[in-house]
C-alpha cells in the first residue's frame, strides 16, 4: 500500500502538529506499507528529506501553497498524484487533504478553532471549513485526535459517524526518573531562577497567555521569588502579550524564552513549578501531558477536550479568569502532597498515550480507507 503523507509541518520550526507529524512518521512505516512524503511549499520541499526518518521517501517537487489551496477551495484539481504518482491513500495531517484521483482520503483534524471561536483565526485558518467541507465531499475520512474532536465534526459536517476515526496522539516527554534532577537543573540554569510559572506553546490569542499575566500580577506581590516564564514562538497574539506584560506591575519578572527546541523544552517544563495552561479552546492538549510526564503540576482550564484527556491529573481553572487561575496556581505551590496527587493520576493518562500506538491505528485505518474505495 502506498500512501502520500503531507509533512509541510515538519519544515522550519516545529510546534505542535509538526511533533504530532513527527512523531507518526517514525512509527509509520512498515512491511506493506509504503510512506511518501510531500510538501504544500513553493521552496520548502527541498528542505524536507533532511526533516524525514530514512524508511521515508519524498517528494521534492515544490507545491506552492497559496495557489493550490485556492484551487482545492473551489475545485478537485490538481490531484496529488500530479507530484506523487499512483496512491493508494493520501493523509493530510495538518486539517487540509489534497485531492486524489484514486485513493482514499484521510484528514486530521485537531480541532475546530475556525468555527467555534473564527475570531480567534488567521485569514489562512478560516479558510479551513471550506477545504474540509470539500474533502468531506468527496467521500475523505476524519482522523480525530480526540472524541470531543469528533463530536464536533460530527455535528459540524453531518457525517456518519463511522466516517471519524478517533486516534488520540501520543506523548513524546518520556524519560527515565533518574534523568529528571538533571533535566530540571538544566531548566533552571536556561530560566536563571527555581521557582518558576510556565506557560508554553505558540503566542496566538487561542492561548489566552494575557489572562495568566493578570493571574500572576494577583500572585508575585506575596511571592517575591516567583517568575513567570512564557515560552514558545511568536504567533498573530504576540503583540497582545506584549502589552499584557507591559501593563504588568511585575513586569521585570516575565520573561519569554520564545522557540525552544526539544531539549530545552522538556528541560523548561521540568524545572518549573506549575505549568499554567489558560487555553480558551483545545482539541486536544498535547504540552500540559507532556508536563505531567515530566514530572510538573499543571493547571488548567476545562474547555474543550482537555479534561477529557487529563481527567484527574490537573488542578482545574476556568477561563478567561484570572482570579480562578490564581486560586488554582496557589494551591499548588503550596500544597505539595495535592501536587504529587495530581501526578500520580496524570501518570495513569500519560501511559495511555502512546505514539506507537497511535501509529499502529493510523496504519490500519489506511487499510480500511483503502479498501473501501
Amino acid at each position: 500500500m502506498r500512501v502520500a503523507f503531507d509533512a509541510t509541518s515538519l519544515i522550519g520550526q516545529r510546534t505542535g502538529i509538526g511533533n504530532c507529524t513527527a512523531h507518526l512518521l517514525e512509527g509509520l512505516p512498515r512491511p506493506g506499507l509504503d510512506i511518501v512524503a510531500f510538501a504544500v511549499s513553493a521552496r520548502g520541499g527541498r528542505q524536507l528529506r533532511a526533516a524525514l526518518p530514512p524508511a521515508v521517501s519524498h517528494i521534492s517537487r515544490p507545491m506552492a501553497a497559496r495557489p493550490l489551496r485556492a484551487m482545492w477551495r473551489r475545485t478537485d484539481h490538481p490531484r496529488i498524484e500530479r507530484w506523487t504518482g499512483r496512491v493508494d491513500v493520501v493523509h493530510g495531517p495538518n486539517f487540509v487533504v489534497p485531492p486524489s484521483r484514486g485513493g482514499a482520503e484521510i484528514v486530521t483534524v485537531h480541532d475546530l478553532t475556525c468555527i467555534r471561536y473564527p475570531q480567534l483565526c488567521t485569514s489562512d485558518t478560516l479558510q479551513i471549513p471550506t477545504l474540509l467541507a470539500r474533502a468531506v465531499a468527496r467521500g475523505a475520512w476524519v482522523h480525530a485526535v480526540s472524541r470531543f474532536v469528533a463530536d464536533e465534526v460530527i455535528e459540524n459536517f453531518a457525517l456518519p459517524a463511522e466516517r471519524v476515526v478517533v486516534i488520540p496522539n501520543g506523548t513524546s516527554a518520556m524519560v527515565d526518573p533518574g534523568e529528571v534532577p538533571a533535566l530540571r537543573a538544566r531548566g533552571h540554569a536556561i530560566v536563571g531562577a527555581e521557582r518558576y510559572l510556565l506557560s508554553l506553546g505558540t503566542l496566538e490569542p487561542r492561548k489566552d497567555i494575557p489572562s495568566l499575566i493578570a493571574a500572576f500580577d494577583l500572585i508575585a506581590a506575596s511571592d517575591p521569588d516567583l517568575l513567570l516564564v512564557i515560552a514558545g514562538p511568536d504567533g498573530w497574539g504576540a503583540s497582545q502579550v506584549t502589552d499584557a506584560i507591559s501593563r504588568s506591575p511585575f513586569r521585570n519578572r516575565i520573561s519569554r524564552t520564545g522557540w525552544l527546541d526539544d531539549r530545552e523544552r522538556d528541560a523548561v517544563i521540568a524545572g518549573a513549578s506549575v505549568f499554567v495552561y489558560p487555553s480558551l479552546y483545545e482539541g486536544f492538549g498535547l504540552p500540559p501531558l507532556e508536563a505531567i510526564a515530566l514530572g510538573t503540576p499543571v493547571v488548567a482550564t476545562r474547555v474543550g477536550a482537555l479534561a477529557e484527556v487529563l481527567r484527574d491529573g490537573a488542578e482545574w481553572a476556568e477561563p478567561k479568569d484570572p482570579e480562578s487561575l490564581a486560586t488554582a496556581i496557589t494551591r499548588l505551590l503550596d500544597d505539595q502532597a495535592h501536587c504529587q496527587t495530581l501526578l500520580d493520576a496524570g501518570e495513569q493518562r500519560v501511559k495511555f498515550f502512546d505514539w506507537a500506538k497511535s501509529s499502529d491505528a493510523l496504519a490500519a485505518l489506511y487499510g480500511v480507507a483503502a479498501n473501501s474505495r
